[in-house]
């Protein structure tokens, strides 16, 4: 803890202006490798340094306002021409002072040392490593299933199952981070981190945030994330959901309150979303299950204009009897951001009063909520 306070204590100087950057360096050693090999140092997707490799060695310069996270990009024929696809790569933290990477062949199993930031980064890693390797695991298992097996319905949602508890392992390995360091730049970057993976929720996310120390919830990131929270907030499990409307494909209104005194999943999916489309069927069964015991499903697509079609055709592909809309905006679509929504699939749960009681359920975990309130 004295470690990480010290941190902050240097950090603070240059905190206290907008305008004041710090000064770094990444010093490298990659194997024996020399030009055309380059290292370049991606932030987002902006290229803002690069150096060739001589005898394996490089050095990166730049500034930073607050300590955050950049990739450092291996190309051994020197060209860096798309930021997509599989690249030799890693992440760093960047932060006042000098960082080491160093590896006997890749990025990919360079060895950090740096600052506080970076070394709180690095423990952060390696406490999911064995989490990792399960996915791993689950990726050969996969690999080995036969053509009969992979079609088989019932073993897709065995797998999508496995994927999706050790996903939560994750996830909750960083949320105990966050609350054992709210003084850490890794614990912002790693609630950051986590928005696409594990959708976040108020009751999980609202006290970790508030918990972390004001300097970082003021950063730049640290005011977005907030902003994330209070939004959260009005969608958390116990809330009044709030109600929208919007249209069905042939043009009909159709509104959330419409279905109050029901159980009702508001389902956030689209067209082009490959795991909306590998879960449809897991709330298609769900459905088949509960419809006319007082439970519907409300889809809300976030398809464009131009997909209108696609979207139409989506819905009679996976055979979806539900009542379909949109305001064929896209991520833009204003019950998705009414609803924080910020990856799909996501869902809420409501009950006949209105009240949220669930949401992010996939796969069996879906099903044993229904169990639990329809009798």
């Amino acid at each position: 803890m004295k470690k990480h306070l010290l941190g902050l204590l240097l950090f603070a100087p240059w905190l206290a202006s907008a305008q004041t950057s710090a000064p770094f360096t990444i010093k490298g050693k990659l194997g024996t490798l020399n030009a055309p090999a380059k290292v370049y140092l991606v932030r987002g997707m902006t290229v803002a340094d690069s150096a060739t490799l001589k005898n394996g060695v490089f050095e990166l310069k730049g500034t930073t306002e607050v300590p955050i996270t950049a990739d450092l990009v291996f190309r051994p024929k020197g060209r860096l021409t798309s930021m997509y696809g599989p690249l030799d790569r890693t992440r760093v933290f960047l932060e006042p002072g000098t960082l080491l990477v160093t590896s006997p062949d890749s990025l990919a199993h360079a060895t950090l040392k740096g600052g506080p930031a970076t070394t709180d980064y690095v423990r952060l890693g390696e406490s999911i490593k064995p989490v990792l390797a399960k996915i791993e695991a689950f990726g050969a298992e996969a690999q080995k299933a036969t053509e009969q097996q992979r079609k088989d319905p019932a073993y897709q949602e065995q797998m999508r199952d496995k994927f999706e508890a050790v996903n939560k392992q994750i996830a909750n390995a960083h949320y105990a981070f966050v609350k054992a360091n709210p003084n850490s730049w890794a614990s912002l970057d790693a609630l950051l981190g986590m928005q696409m993976m594990d959708l976040p929720q108020y009751n999980t996310v609202g006290p970790l945030y508030e918990a972390l120390s004001p300097t970082l919830k003021n950063s730049p990131q640290g005011r977005e994330y907030g902003e994330l929270v209070r939004g959260l907030k009005a969608v958390a499990i116990g809330a009044q959901a709030p109600d929208f409307s919007q249209k069905t494909p042939e043009g009909k209104t159709v509104s959330l309150r419409d279905y109050r005194g029901k159980y009702v999943l508001v389902d956030f999916w689209a067209s082009w979303c490959g795991p909306c489309r590998q879960e449809n069927p897991s709330v298609a069964k769900a459905y088949n299950e509960y419809k006319g015991r007082n439970f519907e499903v409300l889809g809300v697509s976030l398809d464009n204009e131009k997909d209108k079609a696609k979207w139409v055709k989506a819905i009679q592909d996976d055979q979806l009897p539900w009542t379909q809309v949109s305001d064929l905006r896209g991520w833009e679509n204003e019950a998705a951001r009414m609803y924080q929504v910020r990856g799909i699939p996501q869902n809420y749960l409501i009950d006949p009063s209105g009240k949220i009681i669930a949401a992010n359920l996939k796969g069996a975990d879906l099903r044993t909520m229904l169990a639990q309130h329809i009798k």
